[in-house]
Parts: C-alpha cells; sequence; structure tokens
C-alpha cells in the first residue's frame, strides 16, 4: 500500500518536471520558427536560398543611373545632330566646305532648308552634349576609382587568346542564347567593345564636337588644328557617330538574345535573376 503511494506521489512529482520539459521544448521551438520567419522577412535572400532562382546582383546604382541618362541624352544627341545634318548632307575634308565646292561625299539625303530645324537642332544639340558629357566624366571617374572597369570590363590574359576570342564571336554570329553562367559576366568581345566605346569612341566625339564650335577653337586652336580643319573635325564626328549606332543597335540586340526581361531588371532595379546551379 505505501509503495503504490510511494509510486504515485513519485509520478506526481516527475510530472511537473516532463510537462515543464515539453512545454520549453514547444516554446523554444516557436521562437525559433518565429526569429526565422522574422528573419527571412528582413532578409529576402535568406528565403531565396531555398528556391531554384538566385537574385544576383548585376550593377550599382550609380551605373544605372549614368547608363539611362546616357541613353537619353545620346538619343536627344542622334535626332538633333540629324535635323543639323539635313541643312547641309554633305561632307568635306580641311577647313571649309559650301554648296558649290568639292565635296567628299554626299550623303543621300535631301536638303531641309525651308523648315527651321537647324536652329532649335544646335540648341537641343548643344544641351544634350553637355549633359552626356559631365555624365559621362562622372561615369569614368567613378569607375577608376571603384576599379570597375578592371574587375569588370578589362579582359584577362586568358581571354585574350585566339580561340576564346573566335568562340564568342561564332557564338555572337550565329546568335546563340549565352548559358547562365556566362550571362552572369561580360565575354572578352563585350569587354573589348565597351573599353573601346568608353575610352576611345566617346572621347574623339567629344573632342571633334568641341573642334566644330567656334568659340572653343579660338580659345584652344589645337583642338581643331589636330583634324585638319572644321569640316574634317565635322566629317570624323559623323562616322563616329555611325559607330556608335551601330553599337546601340548591337547592344539592344544582344539584350533581347540574351534575355530582355531579365537584362531591363538588372539595369533598372540593379539585380538579375538566374538559375541556381543543382548542386
Amino acid at each position: 500500500m505505501h509503495s503504490l503511494e510511494l509510486q504515485s506521489v513519485n509520478s506526481v512529482q516527475e510530472r511537473p518536471f516532463h510537462s515543464g520539459f515539453l512545454l520549453s521544448a514547444v516554446f523554444s521551438r516557436a521562437t525559433f520558427s518565429a526569429l526565422a520567419m522574422a528573419e527571412s522577412a528582413y532578409l529576402p535572400r535568406l528565403a531565396i536560398q531555398d528556391s531554384n532562382v538566385l537574385d544576383t546582383p548585376r550593377h550599382s546604382a550609380l551605373v544605372r543611373v549614368t547608363h539611362w541618362i546616357h541613353a537619353l541624352s545620346f538619343l536627344a544627341l542622334l535626332l538633333s545632330g540629324i535635323a543639323i545634318l539635313l541643312a547641309h548632307p554633305r561632307l568635306y575634308w580641311g577647313e571649309t566646305g559650301a554648296r558649290g565646292t568639292p565635296s567628299l561625299i554626299d550623303l543621300p539625303l535631301p536638303f531641309v532648308l525651308d523648315v527651321p530645324i537647324r536652329g532649335p537642332g544646335r540648341y537641343l544639340h548643344f544641351l544634350s552634349a553637355w549633359v552626356f558629357v559631365l555624365t559621362g566624366l562622372l561615369y569614368v571617374l567613378s569607375g577608376l576609382f571603384t576599379r570597375h572597369f578592371w574587375k569588370n570590363l578589362v579582359p584577362s590574359k586568358t581571354d585574350l587568346g585566339w580561340q576564346p576570342i573566335v568562340r564568342v564571336v561564332s557564338s555572337h554570329v550565329r546568335l546563340r542564347r549565352p548559358a547562365e553562367e556566362e550571362s552572369r559576366s561580360y565575354n572578352v568581345l563585350q569587354r573589348l567593345t565597351y573599353l573601346a566605346v568608353v575610352f576611345f569612341l566617346t572621347p574623339l566625339i567629344i573632342i571633334t564636337g568641341l573642334a566644330m564650335s567656334p568659340a572653343v577653337t579660338s580659345v584652344f586652336p589645337v583642338i581643331v588644328n589636330v583634324f585638319g580643319g572644321q569640316q574634317s573635325a565635322r566629317t570624323i564626328h559623323f562616322f563616329v557617330t555611325i559607330a556608335l549606332v551601330l553599337f546601340l543597335l548591337v547592344h539592344i540586340a544582344m539584350v533581347c538574345l540574351a534575355g530582355f526581361k531579365n537584362r531591363m531588371r538588372a539595369m533598372i532595379a540593379g539585380h538579375g535573376a538566374t538559375r541556381k546551379e543543382p548542386s
């Protein structure tokens, strides 16, 4: 009898221990779950880790802002440049050139003299040019300071070999869509092209534009003398513009080929969605 009472007392004494242990375990698990949910709410990348899609960073805010300002200013420069060109669609070489004098190239465009588009075109051209120059200067200085060009655009020695370049060119000619791994960085052809645009074509079109300004050349005549005259600078300015337009068209085509929605998302929001590699 006493043994039964003793067992019952022991069981009553042990129940609070077991029940308290279970309650604490449940409470700890619930707390951990709540903390994990809160952490995933404040850290979106934590929740993405279990998905098949990774939200990978692509472009900094400065690169995105300068990219779109450059795009809009270049479009304004192109349209206003066409308006200026239609007033005299002929190219010359040397210091002077006018109707009735021998021309270097007669462009297949009409003379538009009756419509007053040259004056407004010049104003828009000069305004857009300064926006283009200042934005480009900010982009270049930031790229040099953050080593953006060295890390993302300068190709490695292995990429400069003949076989890698041929392989990339062959893929572009065949319009083959790049794989996920390839789309996360620039290939050697893209790197060389971007470097040529940033450090050769863009400075050249700016300098030739300044060489056509009498206000600038009166103070710095060396700018126009190095090209052999204002008309020579105008002709070079025209062909550099054609090269930049071709670059823009190829750039848009490659963006569409690589995935227009994802590329636009990366250049607007700064992140691009890529498929997670199977482990």
